[in-house]
């Protein structure tokens, strides 16, 4: 499949797995790159010396394209591009903050950008500070999501209408189905977070992955909205945020709570109950799986996708 997407980055399908902290290492990433999509890095749960070795990494196991994600809220975000830059990694997903802090310096040194919004507000500010391509991320993702609580049924239409940027739907997107819904709506690719963080080349613990794969519908629930809106998995972490909220906590309180390095705790170390657990809802439609290697994720989607087509 050939489209403005594929071009952009020089891969076979136009399938973007997202970079997720503590998922989104070096195996990952050269996995998904290696069967023709996009591989993200997620440095958002890295130090610059980590995220330079996991760049080498990459490159010693597959020749290519990859990319790296940077939250541009993280303290260290300026250090974490800066090491991007130096070892001239082809492409930049960014995300939480301006489009416009980056773009021009990251486009002077060759690095394409592409930009998460969840909103056609946002999207407009993509295209004025010159991203190559925006991620349109609906209410079901995992993780940080957007304050205007989007479903990504609703927000591509309206990123689509609003910017003529290539276009990439994120966002409760776990099949080959769901990759034609949106293409339908206008989206030129997708990113897929979920189907991805729970395969077996994922950084993530095998705890981790475990108790996503046994999620229910309704499992998963976006809090934090005082702060900024995470979709989390219920348990220990999540109620006592949740009660918290009840009571009307402050956002200092929430933060204390909070404290540091939970994500760590749940996804990587594999503490379900205490840790924060960060999934979307699409985590639902793999209930009582086991956790699929990214070659079998891939020829799942591309089957799916043909079958669906070719059904309507």
């Amino acid at each position: 499949m050939n489209n403005r997407i594929t071009e952009l980055f020089g891969i076979q399908y136009p399938v973007i797995a997202g970079g997720m902290v503590w998922c989104s290492g070096w195996r990952l990433t050269a996995a998904v790159s290696e069967q023709g999509g996009l591989g993200l890095l997620g440095a958002g749960s890295m130090t610059p010396d980590v995220l330079r070795d996991q760049i080498r990494k990459v490159r010693a196991a597959t020749s290519k394209p990859f990319g790296v994600n940077v939250p541009l809220m993280k303290p260290n975000a300026d250090e974490l591009i800066q090491v991007i830059a130096e070892e001239q990694v082809p492409v930049v997903f960014t995300s939480a903050g301006s489009p416009k802090k980056w773009t021009s310096w990251l486009h002077e040194r060759g690095i394409k950008v592409a930009h998460v919004v969840a909103s056609s507000l946002f999207a407009r500010k993509c295209e004025d500070a010159g991203v190559d391509a925006v991620v349109a991320e609906g209410f079901e993702a995992g993780g940080h999501n957007g304050k205007e609580e989007t479903t990504t049924l609703c927000l591509i239409p309206a990123v689509r209408r609003a910017t003529s940027l290539p276009l990439i739907a994120a966002g409760g997107i776990a099949s080959g189905q769901a990759c034609l819904a949106v293409q339908a709506l206008g989206a030129e690719g997708v990113q897929i977070g979920t189907l991805f963080a729970l395969t077996q080349e994922s950084s993530a613990s095998e705890a981790f992955k475990q108790r996503c794969l046994n999620l229910q519908e309704g499992d998963t629930k976006l809090l934090l909205r005082k702060l900024s809106p995470t979709r989390l998995v219920k348990g220990g972490f999540y109620t006592a945020i949740e009660e918290a909220e009840n009571r009307g906590a402050s956002p200092e309180e929430l933060l204390a709570i909070i404290g540091t390095g939970k994500t760590k705790v749940g996804i990587y170390d594999g503490d379900v109950e205490n840790g924060e657990l960060e999934i979307g809802q699409a985590a639902s439609q793999l209930c009582g799986t086991q956790p699929q290697s990214v070659t079998q994720v891939f020829q799942r989607l591309i089957s799916e996708y043909r079958e669906a087509k070719a059904a309507l």
